[in-house]
């Protein structure tokens, strides 16, 4: 195993865990995707999650909702509770045929606070205006959510995230086929978050725009490559290895074996 930067020092100074892995593994029908995954995310921390094509990362996420019960090991949130994480999947698994406005996508974000038949009152509807706003979606409000582009769908999705006003959040390839535009608009959303001491797993495949805007990276070939800052993590040579680990589990995954570490 490469470099792992637990979650109690950063930079020398003492840190909470948001989520810790302990021999975390998951899976379908018994067979493994994340395998024996040990460290932890520090709270408040900015990281992306990096791999291979069949590393296991949008498993991960799925695990962290509580979609995917783990086939052993465990995942602890310290204090938080599963209301308080909020979680963007890949645009593809979104129903844009459903027949909802924007407002009405947006508003669903209001949940934890109005319950999931609340009523929505002014004081509510002002915070949809406002989340609107924040994803430059301003005039949006009475539009089918089928009538809108892929990058306005995704403004849509963040701004519902807005409303959740998580301290976890977990976004699932959220710069995935969306314009440059907006792609940076939402980077700056996530930086707000970061810069409100939220905690924040994103999967990503663009290795350059980790670099740029995510102080943390983790990388994963079903099993975890490395772990800590990007820059120590994102070298030529844990890339190569995960690939290598990646092709070595290139057929039914329960011919995969654990490595050493």
């Amino acid at each position: 195993m490469g470099l792992v930067l637990l979650g109690d020092v950063i930079a020398g100074c003492a840190v909470s865990v948001a989520v810790a892995f302990e021999n975390y593994s998951l899976g379908y029908n018994r067979n493994p995707a994340v395998m024996q995954l040990q460290t932890e995310i520090p709270q408040g921390s900015l990281t992306a999650i990096v791999g291979p094509n069949g590393a296991g990362k949008s498993t991960l996420l799925k695990g962290l909702t509580g979609s995917l019960p783990p086939l052993s090991g465990q995942v602890s949130f310290g204090s938080l509770e599963s209301e308080d994480i909020s979680y963007l999947p890949q645009q593809s698994e979104v129903d844009r045929s459903f027949p909802i406005s924007v407002h009405e996508l947006v508003a669903m974000g209001l949940w934890r606070h109005v319950g999931a038949f609340g009523r929505i009152g002014r004081s509510y509807k002002h915070k949809v205006q406002e989340a609107l706003a924040a994803v430059g979606l301003t005039g949006f409000e009475k539009r089918a959510i089928g009538s809108l582009s892929g990058g306005q769908v995704q403004r849509a999705l963040f701004a519902r995230l807005l409303l959740q006003d998580s301290p976890l959040v977990l976004l699932d390839e959220p710069f995935n086929a969306i314009d440059a535009n907006t792609t940076a608009d939402l980077i700056n959303v996530v930086k707000r978050w970061h810069g409100e001491g939220r905690t924040i797993l994103a999967v990503l495949h663009d290795t350059e725009a980790v670099k740029a805007h995510f102080p943390q990276t983790l990388l994963l070939a079903r099993e975890l490559v490395a772990h800590g800052p990007t820059a120590e993590v994102l070298t030529a040579e844990n890339q190569f290895r995960a690939r290598q680990m990646c092709e070595a589990c290139s057929g039914p995954p329960h011919t995969c074996t654990i490595h050493p570490s």
